[in-house]
């Protein structure tokens, strides 16, 4: 762990602040230079675009698993653990045969009359982002049902009892024990989003970039080594931060 991991990361830290000499001319280039900066938002806003879509799919989810019977559950959660037994890069270029020009998508919708010609969803941002929440979709479904099945039925029962309808006892009590799971499982979504580098380069076709995608540039291709440890010293930094707020956020739910 020390010579393959730790030191690594500390040649990183030390090429952002080093030209040859200690300076931090490298961060204030980042912020000087617009591109850099258009990179930061649009992997953010890629970000919060994916945690809200696997919030807006992986809740009624992860509800439906906890009212299953045990052998539908079984079923249902296999099929969510799934494509983890898949590489992801198979995954990603899967999507290419779906969502291409002449992909599966476009064929139906042309052949139903739907479109006159054939859109394009591929090497664009709704093509990442469908990419994206298809592969961390169970990172999010997987600890939130985990959650769900920790809250005490005996909450239901009594508000059931006392003449509550099924609606008021999703909202007045499931819904607010659920949200610090939700939560959680939102920072992780958002973490791992920010890092993220096979899914954008396969269906962003370099037309969407990433922080991930801009750090691959600067190593491979211009190259500017300081800079790339720079800006993965600011990814490492906001990951660790988002990591210590859902630790926060965890222990406030069990509280």
């Amino acid at each position: 762990m020390l010579l393959a991991f730790n030191l690594p990361i500390l040649l990183m830290l030390a090429w952002s602040f080093t030209n040859p000499t200690p300076t931090l001319s490298h961060y204030a280039y980042l912020f000087e230079v617009p591109i850099y900066l258009r990179v930061l938002a649009n992997t953010l806003r890629i970000a919060a675009i994916t945690v809200v879509c696997c919030m807006a799919l992986g809740y009624p989810l992860a509800y439906w698993l906890r009212s299953m019977t045990p052998r539908r559950r079984l079923l249902v959660l296999t099929l969510v653990v799934l494509p983890f037994w898949i590489s992801i890069l198979i995954r990603t270029y899967a999507w290419i045969v779906i969502l291409g020009n002449n992909g599966l998508v476009n064929r139906a919708l042309v052949d139903l009359g739907l479109l006159g010609q054939p859109v394009e969803i591929l090497y664009s941002e709704l093509g990442v982002i469908i990419g994206t929440v298809n592969v961390l979709l169970p990172f999010f479904v997987l600890p939130l049902y985990a959650a769900m099945t920790q809250i005490d039925e005996r909450l239901m029962q009594a508000a059931r009892s006392l003449g509550a309808t099924q609606r008021t006892i999703f909202w007045r009590i499931f819904l607010p024990l659920s949200l610090p799971a939700v939560a959680a499982g939102a920072i992780l979504v958002f973490i791992l989003t920010l890092g993220f580098y096979i899914t954008p380069a396969v269906l962003g076709g370099g037309r969407v970039p990433m922080i991930a995608n801009a750090i691959a540039l600067l190593i491979n291709e211009l190259p500017r080594w300081e800079l790339a440890a720079t800006i993965s010293t600011l990814l490492m930094l906001a990951v660790i931060g988002f990591y210590f707020v859902a630790r926060w956020v965890r222990s406030r739910g069990t509280a």
